[in-house]
């Protein structure tokens, strides 16, 4: 044989194990949750959920569906049909974070969850995640900026941020503590400096808020991406298939406007 024949026949097979490679398992992490954690449109600027940072912290295997939504409970999120298509659409591999209660622990609000219903929303959440061999994650309801007149940090998800933490003990999943873990960051920071972190503007400050926010709940850019590193760090602590696939990005590199 020639060794041009030789070559098109090895050229071939290399072509056909190329064909026949299976591709990189792919896998969609969604995200479930309330306006803490959601995508936020352009006029509500510069306020920002942290699962919007999170969500460019993962390779290209790693899809981020974040069906998170302002305002909702465990309660609504079913009752409004936006717990089933993410059931649906569930498959062996994927992951499902759970981060309820800012909504669900207001008596005076309509989405208002009693606390044992709360519980059977997150037993759901978690068994019907299971059945599709996908992962569930519970995630304690991230804390709201609130100190005493000591600078101590206050929490304000007590008893529904304990549910969480039984729930998880009880059902034997992956649990990541952001209530506790976000107070230390906040107390960290300490009274003033930790409204940086937080939708708080002057009045003039941003087209968006003319007359300027207050605001100790939701997150500036800044404040969601200190969040979302939390838990990103906690899907390494705890060992997830999914850390495997965070990376690291590279900072974009300042051009000298002197340079020739």
């Amino acid at each position: 044989m020639s060794n041009r024949f030789l070559t098109s026949i090895a050229a071939l097979g290399l072509l056909l194990l190329t064909a026949f490679t299976s591709p990189p398992n792919k896998s969609t992490v969604y995200l479930i949750g309330d306006s803490t954690m959601s995508i936020k449109e352009v006029k509500n600027y510069p306020e920002t959920g942290w699962g919007m940072p999170f969500a460019i912290f993962f390779d290209e295997t790693v899809t981020v569906d974040n069906r998170a939504q302002n305002g909702r409970s465990t309660k609504s999120f079913v009752a409004e049909n936006r717990w089933q298509p993410v059931a649906s659409a569930l498959k062996e591999g994927d992951y499902v974070f759970i981060q309820f209660g800012h909504n669900d622990e207001v008596p005076t609000k309509r989405s208002y969850t009693p606390e044992a219903d709360y519980k059977n929303y997150l037993i759901r959440f978690i068994s019907e995640t299971r059945a599709k061999k996908a992962t569930p994650v519970l995630i304690t309801p991230v804390a709201r900026r609130k100190f005493d007149a000591a600078g101590k940090v206050e929490g304000t998800h007590e008893v529904y941020s304990e549910i969480v933490r039984k729930t998880a003990q009880e059902q034997k999943v992956a649990l990541i503590d952001l209530d506790r873990e976000s107070q230390a960051l906040l107390q960290q920071y300490g009274v003033e400096n930790s409204k940086l972190l937080f939708n708080q503007l002057v009045p003039g400050e941003h087209p968006n808020y003319p007359d300027g926010k207050e605001d100790n709940t939701h997150f500036n850019e800044l404040g969601a991406r200190k969040m979302a590193q939390i838990v990103l760090a906690d899907i390494r602590a705890l060992k997830l298939d999914l850390a495997n696939h965070i990376v690291q990005r590279q900072a974009a590199k300042t051009v000298d406007a002197q340079a020739k």
